[in-house]
């Protein structure tokens, strides 16, 4: 009775204490960040290149298909100068250092990237590529054309010093090696890393290690992860960050303000939670030491990923780089667990996620409510 009598009581007083909370005529809270601890946290060093995943595959047909938002520049071509001179320093002017940018060799990718690489030389902006070694239905392109491309982009694009360079070589980066084989990744780079670096894009450790002597580090493009139930998602990255190091090569971190790719057939979403979900996973990219932090992204509009002033968010997303990349990262949300490629535990997480709304000493009594009714369940 006396368990049941304190777990009601803590129920009640997660109910009553917003309320206390509230902020006087009706002006509305600020957002909540479950799970973020107070106080500052390590910062990147401004050394730490952050590069945003950029796309250039828009007409102004694509903004009529599968998009919850629209861009506050309309809908945009991207072979329009005067829209990729406006992303670039705008990108510039939130801390972000260049562009990691999709490409083919077909001949609008390469006429586009010639038009990003001509905007980027002249305001002083980094580049790098990402391969799409998918096709649409998510299956591997033939082996043999993405090793002609990856020569093509040797021999025609990579001496530009406006590509981003990390050891001395051009930053390339294969998308889907998870679908390649070994022998298949081995022969598409072999060709070409006497002078480009190129990174897969596994998505954990064994991944990784599966392909670490056919290329020279990991991108991982976790977009879809919830820093607020998948807690063990900052450990994954510490660990993988750890494998890649080990070897002596290099490591991209992911970072995303929210997802929702429902729109193209995705089943989830990932809230944005009003910056919290960006806050987040900076400061968990940032604890495994990469050698460049990816943002996910500057224009992914189809699955929801972009700080690119939009519509809905208008230039919200941008203002938090720019404090992000000047002060200090938050720590991590949740406990350091890996459970990312397993079930999620949510038990403790109910203490989060309760106390969500509430500041101060309201969060800290409720807190502690919680606790020690958990406390005396498990006695």
């Amino acid at each position: 009775m006396r368990r049941r009598f304190a777990l009601l009581a803590a129920v009640g007083l997660l109910c009553c204490l917003p309320c206390l909370a509230a902020p006087a005529h009706g002006t509305p809270a600020a957002a909540p960040e479950p799970g973020v601890a107070p106080g500052p946290a390590p910062s990147a060093s401004p050394a730490t290149p952050l590069m945003a995943y950029y796309y250039q595959w828009y007409d102004p047909g694509s903004w009529r298909r599968a998009k919850a938002d629209l861009p506050a520049l309309g809908g945009y071509s991207s072979d329009d100068p005067n829209v990729i001179r406006r992303h670039i320093r705008e990108a510039k002017a939130a801390g972000i250092d260049g562009f990691i940018t999709s490409w083919k060799d077909t001949p609008k990718n390469d006429r586009r990237l010639a038009l990003l690489m001509s905007v980027a030389r002249a305001e002083h902006f980094r580049l790098a590529m990402i391969y799409q070694g998918l096709d649409f239905t998510r299956r591997p392109l033939p082996a043999e054309r993405v090793r002609a491309d990856f020569r093509t982009f040797r021999d025609r694009y990579a001496h530009d010093p406006v590509f981003l360079r990390l050891g001395g070589k051009p930053l390339t980066i294969l998308s889907g090696t998870w679908k390649f084989s070994h022998q298949e990744v081995a022969r598409i780079t072999s060709d070409v890393r006497g002078d480009l670096l190129v990174l897969a894009s596994e998505k954990n450790v064994a991944g990784y290690r599966r392909l670490a002597d056919v290329t020279d580090g990991d991108a991982y493009y976790w977009s879809s992860v919830d820093p607020y139930t998948q807690w063990g998602s900052a450990a994954k990255l510490r660990a993988m960050a750890d494998a890649v190091h080990a070897d002596g090569h290099y490591w991209i971190a992911p970072f995303a303000p929210g997802f929702d790719a429902r729109l193209v057939g995705g089943a989830g979403a990932v809230p944005r939670r009003d910056g919290a979900t960006l806050r987040a996973e900076y400061g968990a990219a940032i604890r495994s030491a990469p050698d460049v932090l990816g943002l996910i992204s500057w224009n992914e509009f189809s699955e929801n990923t972009h700080v690119e002033p939009s519509r809905a968010f208008g230039t919200r997303y941008l203002r938090i780089l720019r404090e992000l990349r000047g002060g200090t990262a938050p720590a991590p949300a949740g406990p350091a667990v890996d459970s990312s490629d397993g079930p999620v535990a949510h038990g403790a997480g109910r203490i989060v996620l309760l106390t969500a709304g509430l500041t101060g000493p309201a969060a800290l009594i409720a807190g502690a409510a919680v606790l020690r009714h958990r406390r005396r369940v498990s006695t």
